[in-house]
């Protein structure tokens, strides 16, 4: 009785099991639009994936795209286009579902704020961008290294590892880089000085010249970099990422990984970076003791309390040594005279190493940082932050008596930051933003036995801004106003017999303001007009410099009677964006400085114990600088895309009618990328995606507009450098695989930077191939 009851049971139990898998419903259709984020014209050609499924559609001349015949489930679509960063969407499929996605294709528009909504940011659009795409497929570059081909971009080296961004021919001090938000503290004055920033921990760079930079503290002259990871994408699986490339040249390797996930008690994200470089080469030497080492991590938390209330928690960690190359240190005067005209540097070495000796230096720095927001309503948002920075930095020289690895600079700073701002869309549509911003630091010196180069001090800086804009009918109008007070607090040491300690205390007061409109004068035609005042304070290395600056191989010297810098700056922009497939942007800058701030070459090379090194000293004149930025980017037939990129700067000082020094030659950037349009279909499983050639072109035109008893020795004369590159992405239903390789320098040109400090005494790198792998899941 109990057998046939069961048996009974069984032969239920499976028909109803079939009849489910038979009445699953798989005729199920996913339609949609894909269309360009700022111009909301339609996207062709974008490759659409789903990804459990292996299928894959192209969007036709409307955006649209279609799938049919898809099962009840859970799937992951990804949105690929040339120039865009890929979207990943993931749905809940039971029904027919249309879906509209809106794709980031442009680069250009004027700062404005912008809520839409309980849920997302306060944000301001910006001027130029790089993508997380980019940034995988430039592994082997460092931050600076990955923004230098756009328009108005360019790079101040010292050598071939260290590398600071100059935009429209502001560096240093003049620019300011916000790390997750945060102003990148550390001892940025220094050219040898480079961001202390993983780029693989980043979504997005961004540089901000025009309104939006006001918003944010250092940025009074119009350049701010904001380096910017996403928020965690919300759905529940495990994603992640591996990167990996080896670049020829120094034999460079580069590894990353990305791991996130999101949950509704808390959604995480961690990433870490290895690097490791021996010594580059030019096209006929190694360029000894430039070797690199690095090892980073970040991690970040976000938590979504309610509707009402965001919080993030991110901390980061980046530890680098880099070398200096041997070549740049010189015993005697007589030495440097004859290492300025060599073809090859003193102590250069026929074989490849990795190793990092004395010059060179250990860096470290840590970051963590807290922000809540609060969305009081659907029209306005309060956000606090709270962050912490220590900076380390050791600078190694080669010391006698077998004191090398004892530094002769060793400086740790310490940073706090507090941020609280309010937006808020008041009536009529007017959009108002108010912040305030402090920033205390301590800087300190280790005893190393030497001198400190720059002294021990104490900052106080608190900054208010407040900006209002408004758009009516076709125009667009934003004005701000911002108030910066600092007090200095430094602690010096003679440089005379009987040796004394100096304090200084200064305080500082200063006041920027801006107007700023965007004006659709036709469809798609649009005019922007900047105009800003502003001023920056003198900083401590500009002040009190005194000794050798090991990382540039040269003395530098400060004066403590410099006076605050005051600049007008005014840009005019034309851009034209009639389709996704066209854009052109022209922008026109000019900055009037007094008491323009600036490091000069003496004419004299000072003999010390530790060597001859040519001197420099921190002076001040009034100045002006202007310039024209150019971009294009246009589509043939389809299948190729070219753009273009030109940037022209002039520097003079206006006071001593003679030209500015290190100031950016003209430079022009080019490419052509070939595409397939339509993924090919390996097997039924395993799709190419994204297939690209892509062909372009650097040329740096020579400095002409130089006096040749400004510098030690005449600028090099100009330089053009090729590169090549191929690319796809190998699509199947659990993971993404993306491969490139790539040239550099691909004819091996022989080359000397203008902006390289270590021009002085050898050539830049020569060819490079790197080869890199990118695996998503």
């Amino acid at each position: 009785m109990f057998n046939n009851i069961l048996k009974y049971i069984i032969i239920i139990f499976f028909f109803l099991c079939n009849t489910i898998l038979l009445a699953q419903d798989c005729s199920i259709s996913i339609q949609g639009r894909v269309v360009d984020e700022v111009s909301q014209l339609p996207l062709s050609y974008v490759n659409v994936y789903l990804q459990e499924t292996s299928q894959g559609a192209a969007t036709d001349n409307d955006g649209r795209f279609f799938f049919k015949n898809v099962c009840v489930g859970h799937y992951h679509i990804i949105f690929s286009h040339i120039g865009c960063e890929d979207s990943k969407l993931h749905i809940d499929l039971e029904r027919d579902t249309v879906i509209n996605v809106d794709l980031d294709h442009s680069d250009h528009s004027l700062g404005t704020v912008v809520i839409q909504g309980p849920k997302d940011n306060v944000s301001t659009q910006p001027n130029l961008s790089v993508n997380r795409k980019k940034i995988e497929d430039s592994s082997n570059q460092n931050l600076a290294g990955l923004i230098e081909n756009e328009a108005g971009v360019h790079l101040i080296k010292n050598g071939s590892g260290i590398s600071k961004p100059v935009v429209q021919g502001l560096y240093g001090n003049r620019l300011t880089i916000l790390n997750n938000g945060i102003a990148q503290s550390g001892q940025q004055w220094g050219n040898d000085h480079g961001p202390e920033i993983d780029p693989f921990a980043a979504d997005n760079i961004t540089i901000l010249k025009g309104a939006s930079a006001l918003e944010y503290n250092g940025g009074n002259l119009g350049s701010v970099i904001l380096v910017e990871p996403k928020r965690i994408t919300r759905e529940p699986h495990l994603h992640g990422q591996v990167n990996y490339s080896y670049e020829s040249n120094g034999r460079g390797n580069n590894a990353n990984f990305r791991l996130e996930k999101y949950s509704r008690k808390i959604a995480w994200r961690i990433n870490g970076t290895l690097r490791k470089y021996g010594d580059r080469k030019t096209t006929s030497y190694y360029l000894n003791n430039t070797g690199l080492q690095e090892a980073n991590f970040s991690i970040l938390l976000e938590k979504e309390w309610n509707e009402k209330i965001f919080v993030d928690l991110y901390a980061s960690s980046f530890n680098s040594r880099l070398g200096v190359l041997r070549g740049s240190h010189i015993a005697l005067p007589e030495e440097i005279e004859q290492a300025f005209t060599l073809l090859e540097p003193f102590y250069t070495e026929p074989n490849f190493s990795y190793g990092v000796d004395a010059p060179k230096q250990h860096v470290s720095h840590q970051l963590i940082k807290l922000k809540a927001k609060y969305y009081q309503n659907e029209t306005s948002v309060l956000e606090f932050i709270i962050a912490g920075q220590l900076n380390d930095r050791k600078e190694f020289d080669i010391r006698r008596s077998g004191r090398s690895d004892i530094p002769a600079l060793s400086l740790k700073q310490y940073t706090v930051n507090v941020d609280l701002t309010y937006a808020k869309i008041l009536g009529d549509n007017w959009n108002f933003k108010i912040g305030n911003q402090c920033i205390v630091t301590d800087n300190t010196n280790n005893p190393t036995g030497i001198l400190p180069l720059i002294p021990d001090y104490l900052s106080w800086e608190n900054g208010i801004f407040a900006t209002i804009s408004k758009k009516i009918n076709v125009v667009q109008f934003k004005s701000g106003i911002r108030y910066d007070f600092e007090r200095q607090e430094a602690l010096t040491i003679t440089n005379t017999l009987p040796k004394e300690i100096l304090r200084y205390k200064n305080n500082f007061q200063n006041i920027s303001g801006l107007l700023a409109w965007e004006v659709d004068i036709l469809d798609h035609q649009s005019i922007s007009i900047y105009s800003g005042l502003s001023m920056r304070n003198p900083g401590i290395n500009e002040l009190y410099s005194f000794g050798l600056h090991q990382g540039v191989s040269g003395i530098e010297e400060g004066d403590v009677n410099l006076e605050s810098e005051i600049a007008l700056k005014n840009i005019l922009e034309y851009k034209w964006l009639p389709s996704p497939s066209f854009s052109v942007s022209t922008l026109a800058y000019h900055q009037i400085f007094k008491d323009y701030i600036f490091l000069n070459p003496q004419d004299e090379i000072r003999p010390t114990i530790r060597g001859s090194f040519p001197v420099f000293k921190y002076e001040q004149t009034d100045a002006s600088i202007y310039g024209v930025d150019f971009s294009t980017q246009f589509t043939l037939s389809n299948l190729i895309i070219g753009q273009v990129k030109y940037s022209y700067l002039r520097g003079d000082d206006t006071k001593n009618d003679v030209p500015l020094i290190y100031m950016p030659p003209s430079s022009v950037f080019g490419s052509l990328t070939y595409r397939t349009l339509n993924p090919i279909n390996l097997s039924s499983k395993i799709t190419l995606d994204e297939f690209e050639i892509e062909l372009n072109n650097r040329m740096v035109f020579e400095q002409i507009h130089i006096l040749a008893e400004q510098d030690f020795i005449a600028p090099p004369a100009g330089y053009n450098l090729v590169g090549l590159k191929v690319s796809t992405n190998m699509l199947t239903p659990s993971y993404k695989v993306r491969l490139f390789v790539k040239a550099d320098n691909l004819l091996n040109a022989q080359y000397r930077d203008y902006l390289n400090r270590q021009r002085y005494f050898a050539d830049d790198v020569g060819i490079s191939i790197t080869m890199g792998i990118n695996f998503k899941f």
